[in-house]
């Protein structure tokens, strides 16, 4: 748990488990979303046979991204996961989004 409060820069084992328990909400929750918004879509398995299971992935996507900063601010964290998704959006090459909060030289 040390080197998981260290690589994410915290300190409290509270928090540590605040953040885990984010994780856990939001992956379940996109998870749980994307089957209705693909009815709503009218993207079914049978339409789209092998090719189903990776336009569901791409669907879970935004919604996790979403749902993840708007949970972690419910339970307080909202720095925390909205530093966690400029990280990530941008080790995936879409930095792009975001401003760069220091100018480069």
């Amino acid at each position: 748990m040390n080197k998981l409060k260290q690589r994410w820069g915290i300190t409290s084992n509270l928090q540590a488990v605040i953040i885990l328990t984010v994780f856990a909400i939001t992956g379940s929750a996109s998870a749980w979303l994307s089957k209705p918004f693909c009815v709503w879509l009218g993207i079914t398995k049978e339409d789209f046979g092998g090719w189903f299971t990776l336009i569901r992935l791409l669907i879970i996507f935004p919604i996790y991204q979403v749902l993840l900063v708007a949970i972690g601010s419910i339970f307080g964290q909202f720095k925390f996961f909205w530093n966690f998704e400029k990280k990530m959006l941008k080790n995936m090459g879409l930095g792009f989004l975001f401003k760069d909060e220091k100018p480069q030289i």
